[in-house]
């Protein structure tokens, strides 16, 4: 029985588009044991995972060399086939390197990659030369599998099903309309004109971490919609992604929410400010349509990952989104 280890320490999103690799191997090895590695924060995302036969959690807050010496002791304990990682730090690339296992396997910008057995070229994409991450996930395990990459997948269990039934009653949209980064968040006055504008009969949830809430409250009150509630902090991943499935229409940044539509295949519009959908973190659902300025900015895109605060001060490459671009996504 092949035994495989996935690493993806990362953000919350970059662990959901991770999980093509687990969908694939599962395909082609059926009967492998395949285990995956992520930071303490992100297990619920694969909590009763039906392909996944142990998690493994690294918690940096324990101690976080420390931590990684017991991690590493219990890999090279497991005695893996395969350690695919998906990560380009250094620290995953000691547990990778070192993790006694046949074949090791990441990508060339790691600090240890001389270590590993299989280096694969890791390239951000561009406008002109596009290549999604589950693409670059797949690099990885093209060589002993395809190069089809497989798309991410999220199993919400019966009981997250349960605990959004109660929102599920009426026709509703979900909003996500926090980020990490300033210059990834679609303003709240422009989700509150949007809020304005939409049908009376469709309720609203707006999502997001405990932390996202006074947000949330700031856009409720200044849209005056009694159909909108905040469900910010009170729902799992996995309820989160279970509910944005029966949504009408998901409306999300260029951040992680926008993962979980694509991992349960449900109807999303993302928006994107600063970054760019070529960077290869665009939606991947069936129906999902991309949301930017009509007309080309020479400072756009000011960085990759998104910026605390516009550079130019104007931040025209969200302001200058119009209202009717995410009202056309409910026709």
């Amino acid at each position: 029985m092949p035994r495989f280890l996935i690493i993806q320490t990362a953000f919350i999103g970059d662990v959901v588009l991770a999980t093509g690799i687990l969908e694939k191997l599962h395909q082609r090895f059926p009967d492998a044991a395949i285990d995956f590695l992520v930071r303490k924060g992100n297990e619920g995302l694969l909590a009763s995972h039906p392909y996944l036969h142990r998690l493994l959690i690294w918690d940096k807050k324990a101690g976080k060399y420390k931590d990684l010496m017991r991690l590493l002791n219990e890999i090279r304990s497991a005695r893996y086939d395969k350690v695919i990682n998906v990560q380009r730090f250094g620290a995953t690339g000691l547990l990778t390197a070192f993790s006694g296992a046949k074949e090791t396997i990441g990508y060339d910008k790691n600090p240890f990659s001389r270590f590993f057995t299989k280096v694969v070229p890791h390239t951000i994409s561009n406008a002109t030369h596009p290549k999604h991450e589950i693409e670059r996930c797949n690099d990885l395990i093209a060589h002993f599998t395809d190069q089809e990459p497989f798309p991410p997948h999220l199993y919400p269990s019966a009981a997250d099903e349960q605990k959004i039934a109660s929102f599920t009653k009426y026709p509703f949209l979900v909003i996500a309309p926090a980020s990490v980064w300033f210059t990834k968040q679609y303003p709240a006055e422009k989700w509150v004109a949007f809020l304005k504008r939409i049908p009376k009969y469709l309720q609203v949830y707006i999502i997001g971490a405990p932390s996202d809430e006074a947000l949330a409250q700031s856009i409720i009150s200044a849209a005056g919609n009694k159909l909108v509630q905040s469900l910010c902090g009170q729902l799992s991943f996995l309820q989160s992604a279970a509910l944005m499935k029966k949504a009408v229409m998901n409306y999300v940044n260029d951040s992680a929410p926008m993962h979980f539509a694509s991992a349960v295949n449900a109807p999303t519009a993302a928006i994107y400010c600063s970054t760019l959908p070529s960077f290869g973190f665009g939606p991947l659902a069936t129906r999902s349509a991309i949301i930017e300025i009509a007309e080309p900015l020479p400072c756009r895109p000011c960085g990759l990952h998104g910026l605390k605060a516009c550079p130019e001060g104007h931040f025209k490459c969200a302001l200058l989104i119009r209202e009717e671009q995410l009202l056309e996504q409910l026709h």
